[in-house]
């Protein structure tokens, strides 16, 4: 895969039961591909959230949280209350402390970013019109459309709601959207 963009289609992504059964998520990319849920470097997902409850722990890792769809969440983490009521704003957390959420306006849709302290280090933003996506040394970059009609100049990917490139290696080229798309930039740490 080093050097060339993998497309990674919404429709193919399996509904999976969260580590501690409390709900459903759906694996975009893991590093290293197919690790386990206690081996990933790291892990991006899409959360179905429709009630409220705890969230699952993870030891020595930290999170990113960015809600995709719906009003928001309240988040309480390690007894630190956390509002994440706005749309596309990334928000961080250690995925180590307990943590529950509330949904104060119903049911949302996450992006969940994971990455393992010691190993990664991830950076994420929510970015709207053309940027060029560039792996960083040893590591990968990972674009996620949250609308229809995003590109990649100059080739033939296009990218539908949910849809995500991960590119290692070399700049696969410049993501050009309609809407607004998560960029995830993930570095050896």
């Amino acid at each position: 895969m080093a050097g060339s963009p993998h497309v990674l289609r919404a429709a193919g992504r399996a509904a999976v039961p969260w580590k501690n059964g409390g709900g459903v998520t759906r694996e975009i990319a893991a590093g290293p591909e197919g690790a386990a849920m206690d081996a990933f470097d790291w892990r991006i997902s899409l959360a179905e959230v429709t009630a409220d409850g705890p969230f699952s722990v993870f030891d020595g890792v930290d999170r990113t949280l960015t809600v995709v769809e719906g009003a928001g969440i309240h988040l309480l983490v390690g007894g630190e209350h956390h509002i994440v009521d706005e749309p596309l704003w990334p928000h961080d957390f250690p995925g180590d402390l307990p943590a529950e959420g509330r949904l104060p306006a119903g049911p949302v849709v996450n992006l969940n970013v994971m990455w393992r302290r010691g190993r990664t280090r991830a950076e994420t933003a929510v970015v709207r019109g053309a940027v060029r996506l560039l792996p960083p040394p040893g590591g990968a970059v990972l674009a996620l459309a949250l609308d229809g009609g995003t590109v990649i100049d100059g080739t033939d990917i296009a990218l539908g709601p949910y849809d995500a490139v991960l590119a290692t290696g070399t700049s696969p080229g410049v993501l050009r959207t309609m809407g607004d798309a998560v960029l995830v930039t993930l570095s050896p740490a």
